[in-house]
């Protein structure tokens, strides 16, 4: 096409297209040598690989980052930079290291601390924000001045953005920072902030060596003073965190000071460890195959300290879970601490049960007058001492395990502390707090209601967590040695040693211990209010739901309705409940108990009243008995209440049988509580108009029937034994 126009216009069209053509090799030449990966160097400090430091990196190949670690295996001794001045040994490992990289003229090095610092952005991103300042030497800002306020006068003037130098981060070309370290004289311990903004503040260094500072957060962003200023921006393929002031999306993100727990939260999700398109996307990284790759003769040995600190409800029923944990007995060393005096019934008899069951088995009760710090400290010490203990796994008897494979599921995920998601049943109260108050208390993180929720799936880097949780034993005897475990819940950050919780599966609940009263015979019967669903585990039939899914429900006489409601444990446990009270009304007419004094049919009973026990099985009729009244009588919604509710006790020496009588009541529920032909002969209920008897009545089963005009009905003789029956005549 272009041979068919003039002359003048080939010419034209040539030059225009060497000349676009010259702009884009010379556009790909300034990126391929200014801007490619191979000619941005990163250098950190680390001493220790740290939990913080393995984060650092992971962030830093995520954007195939070239990095240069320094100091690794070296001695710390630049101070406790978190709490006070110094650092000054980074100052002079990258005095060292520039020795060698100050004549590569096209090189730019980008110096960042790492145990506190994760990038968002790459190598591409930062450079061409570093080309964008115009300067040779960028260093980070924050709006708070340190180590010395005396000299924030010195510092230039700022329209708009952050006035103040910050060392955890800077970039520049090689020969412009070897020309700034090389000054460097001090010790390790001095301080390399100080260091730093005495050179920046002097305008002939500064202009000097061209040097800014990132007044806008472009590419760095200080935490510290700034918490208010960030929030995260989620992005269809990594999350980002957008500066709200200077509407900027910073490339490398810095937990400076006291910010390092929100910094960690942060953390939790940039540049790509959790979004909402793909879920956690490290979760299955590092993971011990325990499940496959190992025969259970190579499982970890497990060192378990189980922790009674309080009156504790469903104990033996905490005792059973722990006991079918799939994990060989062989490998856990158990190690149980008993405050409670009213709790040594329970551990003597799982102690005498499973002695020999486990590997080991060592039992401290309140006869040692153990604080609860000192309890602690004991079983982790177990771990410690033992060279053989490769994990400890703490649990406290609230804790009900649901999940059989807890023990293994934790050691997979190969953290140095873990624990499992446990919350309390229907309500937001958990195991762990998503971020702590200045004061060191609880606060609530943006994300801890979707975690608990299970909106949020993966595993959380956390500031504080208690009840349950997994250490490795090498942990213990490093890093943790001398740590106490009030401690251990809330650790400092700044120690390396990060705490996770995971809620990639159901793992159980935590069970109120509050208002738990132990002056009963059998207090759990009483947790109806505060931990209704282990109240139901435990006292409610195990066929009671099919009653609705299967249709469970005999009809042995017309209009009376049979059901499975009450477990063997709850029967049981009523009848010693009334038996340790004792005080039985004989069958008598006179009775101070009712109004007016005087009870027609009288039975062999006690009131639910006498032991405290009326708003409790007022509540089991409305939430247990309700919906089948509803399923059986259609169209009738019950009140749900009673009057009269009581155990009656036949036996044939006091009373043996009841008369005909008609019950006060819309409709009656009875429930047999113990068994025909094991506790005693005989018994049954006839109902005359129907010449319909009912004589083999199934423990733990209901008869619900109407208790006016219709269904006239008498007891049928006990001959032998004693049997229990618990009436209530509901809506009178």
């Amino acid at each position: 096409y272009v041979t068919l126009l003039p002359k003048p216009f080939q010419i034209m069209v040539i030059l225009t297209l060497l000349y676009i053509s010259s702009f884009f090799l010379t556009y790909t030449f300034y990126f391929s040598i200014f801007l490619s990966p191979e000619k941005l160097l990163v250098l950190a400090v680390a001493t220790q690989e740290t939990d913080g430091f393995h984060r650092f990196m992971q962030s830093a190949n995520y954007f195939k980052f070239n990095v240069k670690v320094l100091g690794m295996g070296e001695e710390w001794k630049g101070g406790d930079v978190g709490r006070s001045i110094g650092g000054g040994q980074k100052v002079r490992l990258l005095k060292e290291a520039m020795e060698s990289l100050a004549d590569q003229e096209d090189l730019v090095v980008l110096f960042v601390d790492s145990y506190d610092l994760i990038f968002a952005g790459g190598p591409e991103e930062i450079f061409r924000k570093f080309q964008q300042t115009n300067h040779k030497l960028v260093f980070a800002a924050e709006g708070i001045i340190w180590p010395d306020s005396r000299l924030a006068e010195k510092y230039p003037s700022v329209r708009n953005g952050k006035r103040f130098l910050n060392s955890g981060g800077f970039i520049g070309y090689a020969r412009y920072i070897q020309k700034i370290v090389k000054q460097w004289d001090l010790h390790d311990n001095d301080d390399d902030q100080l260091f730093y903004t005495k050179v920046y503040v002097d305008p002939l260094q500064r202009e000097k060596l061209n040097m800014t500072l990132d007044h806008k957060c472009e590419i760095f962003q200080n935490l510290n003073g700034a918490v208010d200023e960030v929030i995260l921006k989620f992005g269809t393929e990594r999350v980002r965190v957008r500066n709200t002031v200077y509407n900027s999306l910073p490339s490398i993100i810095h937990g400076n000071v006291n910010t390092k727990i929100y910094f960690n939260y942060l953390a939790n999700y940039i540049p790509n460890v959790w979004n909402y398109e793909q879920g956690c996307t490290i979760c299955d990284q590092d993971m011990v195959d325990l499940l496959f790759s190992l025969s259970k003769q190579k499982f970890p040995q497990v060192t378990v300290g189980i922790y009674i600190e309080q009156p504790t409800p469903f104990l033996p029923e905490f005792l059973e879970r722990f006991l079918s944990l799939d994990y060989p007995n062989d490998k856990l060393n158990v190690f149980v601490h008993n405050s409670e005096v009213y709790h040594e019934k329970h551990i003597q008899k799982f102690w005498e049960e499973n002695k020999d069951v486990f590997r080991s088995f060592k039992a401290v009760g309140p006869e040692e007058n153990l604080t609860q710090g000192e309890a602690r400290n004991m079983g982790m010490d177990l771990c410690r001492k033992d060279l053989s203990c490769d994990y400890y796994f703490s649990i406290d008897a609230d804790v009900m395990l649901t999940n059989r494979q807890t023990i293994k599921l934790l050691i997979e995920q190969n953290r140095k502390i873990i624990g499992p998601l446990v919350t309390r049943h229907g309500k937001l109260w958990s195991n762990f707090w998503g971020a702590l108050s200045l004061d060191g208390y609880y606060a609530r993180s943006e994300d801890y209601i979707d975690i608990v929720q299970g909106k949020r799936v993966g595993v959380w880097n956390i500031p504080f967590m208690a009840h349950i949780y997994l250490i490795k034993g090498q942990t213990l005897r490093n890093e943790l040695k001398n740590r106490n475990v009030f401690v251990l819940e809330r650790l400092d950050p700044d120690m390396g040693v990060f705490m996770y919780v995971t809620n990639r599966h159901e793992f159980g609940r935590l069970i109120s211990t509050a208002n738990y009263n132990t002056s009963h015979y059998n207090n759990d019967l009483w947790q109806i209010f505060e931990n209704p669903l282990d109240w139901r585990e435990k006292y409610i039939h195990p066929n009671y739901t099919r009653i609705f899914t299967d249709n469970v429900l005999e009809q042995p006489c017309p209009d009376v309705f049979w059901f499975p409601v009450l477990s063997e444990k709850a029967c049981d446990e009523l009848v010693e409940e009334l038996e340790n009270y004792g005080s039985w009304s004989g069958g008598r007419h006179e009775d101070k108990r009712i109004n007016g004094g005087y009870e027609t049919v009288p039975t062999d009973d006690i009131h639910m009243k006498q032991i405290d026990f009326d708003k409790e099985w007022l509540h089991f009729i409305r939430e247990i008995i309700s919906p089948v009244t509803l399923k059986v009588f259609s169209g009738y919604y019950t009140k749900g209440y009673a009057i009269m509710n009581f155990v009656v006790k036949y036996t044939p020496n006091r009373q043996a049988y009841l008369r005909p009588h008609h019950d006060s009541s819309t409709f009656t529920i009875n429930i047999a509580l113990n068994n025909k032909g094991l506790d005693f002969q005989g018994g049954g209920c006839r109902f005359h108009r129907y010449n319909c008897s009912i004589e083999s009545p199934r423990k733990g089963w209901s008869f619900m029937h109407p208790g006016r005009l219709t269904h006239l009905h008498e007891g049928l003789p006990t001959t032998n034994g004693t049997r229990y029956i618990a009436v209530s005549f509901i809506d009178p």
